[in-house]
C-alpha cells in the first residue's frame, strides 16, 4: 500500500518539457502507376501525436489551409484537383473561434495526372499550417519535384541549395527512394534553380543565429512549468473553498475525534489521521490520472473546447447553482456510502482508513463536484498530460491539511467555528460563483454556433448583475431558503460584500470597451462588442526587420522584435493585458524601436527565397514565410508570441519572453534590455 501511495504521488508530479524548435510533420512524395498514360502523385504527411494539419478548405480569417501549388509541369497534364484519401475531422477551434477541418496521424493526398510525353517533370510547393492543443506553428511550405516516364514510377527529387552569403550559388541534389515494383528514372538536371540571396548588412550579419547567446541569459520564461504551477495553486484554492462547505466542514471534528477515540495511543491516532489525509490526496490524484489515461490530454482538451460539451457543462453548473440556492438537494445514492461504510468497518489497518477517505469523497460530492469539474476542465485546456493530476493534487492537499493538523493538535478542535447557518451562506455564495462560471462555458458554445446572444457587453452585464446580487445577499438584504435569520452583519461578510460590489463597479467600464484585464480570459472577445471606445493600443514602428534595424541604428536605440500572427490569440491577449499597461506602453513607445513581424502574412515576396534548413530545401514565398524562417534560424523558436530584445548589431540584450500576462515581469524584461544596451555603449 505504501508503494501504491508513493507511485501515485510520483506520477502526479511528473512534468513534460517541450523543446522550443518543433518539427512534427514529415512529408514524402511518391508516384503511383495506375495505367499506361495515367499516374498518381501521392503526397503523404506523417504527423507526431497530438498535432493536426489543417484541411484544404478553411474559412476566411482562419488558419492557413493546406494548398498545393504546381509551378512547372512538363510532359504531363493534371487531371482534376488534389484530394485527400479520407474525410477530414470537423471540430470547433476556440483559438480561431470557428468550425475547422484538419487531419491527424497520417494522411495522403492524391493528384491524378495524364502523361503526354515519354518523360515528365512536375515541381511545386505544398503550403500548410500545424497546431496542437497548446500552440500553433507559423505557416510553412515544402517543395516537391516529381519525375518519371510513361508506365514507370519514380519518387521526387529534392533540391537543397543553401543561402549564399556574398554571391549567388546554384546547387541541386537528388534523393533516391525505394518504391515497391517501380524503378527510379534518371533526373534531368538541365534546369537550373537560381538561389535568391537574403540581403545582409555589409558591416554585420543581422541574420546570424544567436541561439546560444539567447539561452545564455538567465530567466527565459518557461510557460509550461509556470502553467502547471498555477494549475496547482488553482486546485489548492478550490480545495480551500470546498473545505468550508457544509459537506466537508462538519466532517473534520467528527473524523479527527473518531481517530483519537479509536486509538488510546495518541501517536497511533495521529498516524491514522495523517494516513487518512494522505488517502484523500491519493484518491483525488488517482482520479486525475485515470481521467488522463482514459481520455488523454488531447481528448480532454478537445472535450473542454467542444461546443456541445460546453453547453452540457453550462447546464450542469446552473443545476448545481440552483441546488446551492436551496431549491433542492443533490446527493449520490445512499447505497454507495453505506457499502463503503461497511467495507471500512469490516477491514482494518490502512485499507480501512482508505475506505473511510473514499466515503468522505462520496459524501462531499454535492459540494465538491462542481469545483472539481471546473478544475478538471480548466486543467485539460492547458494541453499538458499531467495537468489534471497536478490540479487534483493541489485540491486534495488543501482538503487533507486540516485532518492532519487537528490530529496533531486536537485542542484546536475546541476553537473551530461550529456548524450553523454560516455554512449555508457559503453554499449560496458558491451558487453565485457557479452561475458566473457557467456563463463562461455558454460563451464558448455561443461563439461556436454564432448565435450572438452572449456578446461581450451582454456577458459583462450579466456578471455585473450577479456580483451585485451577491453583495446584496452578503449584506442580508436577500434571503433564500434554508438561510438563518441574520441579526447583524459580521466583519467577514461586510468585507466580502465590499469586494463583490467593487468587482461589479470595476466591470462597468467594460460596457464601453475597457479591456478588463483581470477577467480577459473569461469574457468573449472585444471584437464581439458593438460599442467600443478603447483606443490605448501599442503600434509597431516597423513591420520589416531590416528596415527597422537600420532605423534603430540611425537613432541609437535598442530593438524589440515581436514575432506575432494575425491568427495568434495569445498575442492579442498580451497586447490587451500587458502592452496596454501605461508602464509597459511608455517603455516600448519611448525607449525601443518596436518591430512586429507577422509570421502568417500572406503578402507575396517580390522574389521567392531558397533556403536550406535541417537538410531540407524550403522556398520562402510570402512575407510571413520570411519572418517565420528568421525566428527559427536566428532565435531557435517557432511559437508565438515571442519577444526578443536586440542591440543595433542583432545581438540579444536579455533572455526571450513568451506568453505570460505578468506586467511586472514584462517591465523587468524590458528594463533588463535597456540596462544591457547602456552597458554596451
Amino acid at each position: 500500500m505504501k508503494r501504491f501511495f508513493c507511485s501515485a504521488l510520483f506520477l502526479s508530479l511528473c512534468i513534460l518539457i517541450n523543446a522550443q524548435i518543433l518539427d512534427p510533420l514529415k512529408w514524402s512524395f511518391n508516384v503511383k502507376e495506375t495505367g499506361e498514360n495515367e499516374q498518381e502523385l501521392v503526397f503523404t504527411a506523417k504527423l507526431d501525436k497530438g498535432w493536426h494539419l489543417y484541411g484544404q478548405h478553411i474559412p476566411e480569417n482562419g488558419p492557413s489551409s493546406t494548398t498545393f501549388t504546381f509551378s512547372e509541369i512538363k510532359g504531363a497534364e493534371l487531371v482534376g484537383k488534389v484530394t485527400p484519401t479520407r474525410e477530414p475531422i470537423h471540430k470547433y477551434d476556440p483559438n480561431f473561434e470557428m468550425e475547422l477541418t484538419w487531419f491527424e496521424n497520417e494522411i495522403s493526398f492524391i493528384q491524378k495526372i495524364k502523361v503526354t510525353d515519354p518523360v515528365f517533370t512536375i515541381t511545386g510547393d505544398v503550403n500548410y499550417m500545424l497546431c496542437n492543443d497548446k500552440n500553433c506553428l507559423p505557416p510553412t511550405s515544402e517543395s516537391f519535384t516529381f519525375t518519371g516516364k510513361r508506365a514507370q514510377t519514380t519518387k521526387s527529387k529534392t533540391a537543397t541549395p543553401a543561402i549564399a552569403e556574398t554571391s549567388e550559388e546554384t546547387t541541386k541534389t537528388t534523393e533516391k527512394a525505394d518504391i515497391k515494383d517501380t524503378t527510379t528514372s534518371p533526373i534531368d538536371t538541365s534546369d537550373v534553380t537560381n538561389t535568391v540571396i537574403l540581403k545582409q548588412n555589409t558591416d554585420n550579419d543581422l541574420w546570424t543565429p544567436v541561439i546560444e547567446e539567447l539561452n545564455a541569459y538567465e530567466g527565459n520564461e518557461s510557460h509550461n512549468s509556470s502553467s502547471l504551477f498555477w494549475i496547482f495553486l488553482t486546485g489548492f484554492g478550490g480545495g480551500l473553498l470546498a473545505l468550508v462547505t457544509p459537506c466537508v466542514w462538519p466532517m473534520i471534528p467528527m473524523t479527527v475525534s473518531f481517530f483519537l477515540k479509536r486509538n488510546k495511543d495518541r501517536r497511533k491516532s495521529i498516524r491514522a489521521a495523517m494516513t487518512y489525509g494522505l488517502s484523500i490526496i491519493v484518491i483525488y490524484v488517482l482520479l486525475g490520472l485515470i481521467i488522463t489515461i482514459l481520455f488523454g490530454a488531447s481528448a480532454l482538451n478537445d472535450m473542454a473546447t467542444n461546443a456541445v460539451f460546453n453547453i452540457i457543462f453550462f447546464a450542469l453548473l446552473v443545476l448545481f447553482a440552483v441546488s446551492f440556492f436551496g431549491a433542492f438537494e443533490l446527493t449520490l445514492p445512499a447505497s454507495w456510502t453505506t457499502k463503503l461504510d461497511s467495507k471500512a468497518d469490516s477491514t482494518s489497518g490502512i485499507l480501512s482508513i482508505f475506505f473511510m477517505a473514499f466515503t468522505l469523497t462520496l459524501v462531499s460530492f454535492s459540494c465538491t463536484g462542481p469545483i472539481i469539474g471546473t478544475l478538471l476542465v480548466e486543467a485539460a485546456s492547458s494541453g499538458s498530460i499531467t495537468a489534471p493530476a497536478i490540479g487534483m493534487t493541489g485540491f486534495a492537499v488543501a482538503l487533507a491539511i486540516p485532518f492532519s493538523l487537528f490530529a496533531i493538535f486536537p485542542s484546536w478542535l475546541q476553537s473551530m467555528p461550529k456548524s450553523g447557518g454560516w455554512l449555508n451562506s457559503v453554499k449560496v455564495v458558491l451558487g453565485f460563483l457557479e452561475l458566473a462560471l457557467a456563463l463562461k462555458f455558454l460563451s464558448v458554445a455561443d461563439l461556436a454556433y454564432g448565435w450572438r446572444i452572449l456578446d461581450r457587453e451582454v456577458f459583462v452585464s450579466l456578471w455585473i448583475v450577479i456580483f451585485m446580487l451577491l453583495g446584496v445577499y452578503l449584506l442580508g438584504k436577500l434571503k433564500l431558503p434554508h438561510d438563518s435569520d441574520l441579526k447583524h452583519i459580521s466583519t467577514p461578510r461586510l468585507f466580502l460584500a465590499i469586494i463583490s460590489f467593487s468587482f461589479a463597479v470595476y466591470m462597468l467600464p467594460g460596457l464601453w470597451g475597457a479591456p478588463l484585464k483581470a477577467i480577459s480570459a473569461f469574457t468573449p472577445p472585444l471584437r464581439t462588442q458593438d460599442f467600443n471606445l478603447y483606443d490605448q493600443e501599442v503600434h509597431a514602428k516597423y513591420e520589416d526587420y531590416d528596415a527597422g534595424m537600420a532605423y534603430a541604428k540611425e537613432k541609437g536605440k535598442p530593438v524589440m522584435i515581436d514575432f506575432s500572427g494575425y491568427g495568434c490569440v495569445n498575442c492579442r491577449k498580451m497586447e490587451a493585458a500587458v502592452w496596454s499597461d501605461p508602464s509597459v506602453k511608455s517603455i516600448i513607445d519611448n525607449d525601443y524601436v518596436l518591430i512586429t513581424l507577422m509570421v502568417d502574412d500572406k503578402t507575396p515576396l517580390k522574389e521567392p527565397i531558397k533556403v536550406t534548413e535541417n537538410g531540407k530545401q524550403r522556398t520562402l514565398k510570402t512575407i510571413g514565410d520570411k519572418w517565420s524562417y528568421l525566428q527559427r534560424h536566428k532565435f531557435g523558436a517557432n511559437a508565438q508570441p515571442f519577444y526578443v530584445l536586440l542591440d543595433n548589431e542583432g545581438e540579444p540584450l536579455a533572455g526571450s519572453y513568451s506568453y505570460n500576462e505578468n506586467v511586472p515581469k514584462y517591465v523587468q524584461f524590458l528594463k533588463s534590455g535597456l540596462k544591457s544596451y547602456k552597458e554596451k555603449e
